[in-house]
């Protein structure tokens, strides 16, 4: 087979034969995550933990071939290696050779996860990129307030955690101001794993405040980052010429006001 040929097969999803390696591929990939995720179950590895072994070495194999391949196949290698594809590739295989020095490794097999992103590739679901894509950008603009946020949330859980610290005491649990930090954050993101409680009712008043702040705090990022989708859904948008209506799809044709060509 010609170097042509296969780069249109393991490159390309225009034609059948490209379409049907990528099936196959994350098929394949769904396969090697289930066969990770039976291992970590001890009565199933007990029984088979020799032809999940070898398994695991089949799908190992079958990745490293097809990670070479692109490298080879690629034109320039290093761009390949250093796109985000191409890294999640190579993770996908390392923990398997990385399991000869460190055991255990071969559970982060389960990155291989992410390959699966390739379907929307394969399936030609490029308004799903695009989506990501403005979610990214979002996350990316909010990231200023964001840090702000999070650097005064840790200045109040480790001032509540202090307090509560004073007001407790030792004797009902809090036994020093990380421990007690650990219980404000726990309340404060109302998570409340109940391994620690105040006794007092000084302290069972100030964790009540803390729990209802918990619920304000929580809005705060959602309200950021829901701000920033909003801007970038408002940039996105494609205005109409004729009429100007500006709310529609990114990939719409018409107007769905007037009927006129947006494109």
């Amino acid at each position: 087979m010609t170097k042509k040929r296969l780069h249109q097969i393991i490159f390309e999803t225009d034609t059948r034969a490209g379409k049907n390696f990528d099936i196959a591929l994350l098929w394949l990939i769904v396969t090697s995550v289930i066969v990770v995720m039976l291992e970590s179950v001890s009565s199933i590895k007990s029984e088979f933990q020799q032809s999940l072994f070898i398994l695991e070495w089949i799908f190992t194999g079958i990745f490293t071939l097809e990670y070479i391949l692109r490298l080879y196949l690629s034109g320039k290698s290093w761009k390949y290696a250093l796109s985000f594809f191409g890294l999640i590739d190579l993770l996908s295989i390392l923990p398997s050779f990385l399991s000869f020095f460190i055991v255990g490794t071969q559970s982060l097999m389960i990155i291989r996860i992410f390959r699966l992103l390739r379907v929307f590739r394969v399936l030609k679901l490029a308004h799903f990129l695009k989506q990501s894509k403005a979610l990214m950008n979002a996350l990316k603009s909010s990231k200023q307030k964001i840090t702000v946020f999070i650097f005064a949330v840790l200045s109040l859980t480790i001032l509540m955690g202090t307090f509560m610290y004073l007001i407790e005491g030792g004797e009902n649990g809090f036994t020093s101001i990380p421990r007690s930090v650990y219980w404000a954050i726990v309340t404060l993101t109302t998570v409340g794993y109940g391994d620690i409680a105040p006794q007092t009712v000084a302290g069972q008043t100030f964790a009540a405040v803390i729990m209802i702040l918990g619920y304000g705090i929580i809005a705060v990022p959602t309200g950021i980052v829901g701000a920033e989708i909003a801007k970038e859904d408002h940039k996105n948008s494609r205005t109409c010429m004729n009429c100007g209506f500006n709310s529609h799809e990114f990939d719409a044709d018409f107007c769905k006001m007037c009927g006129s060509s947006i494109v």
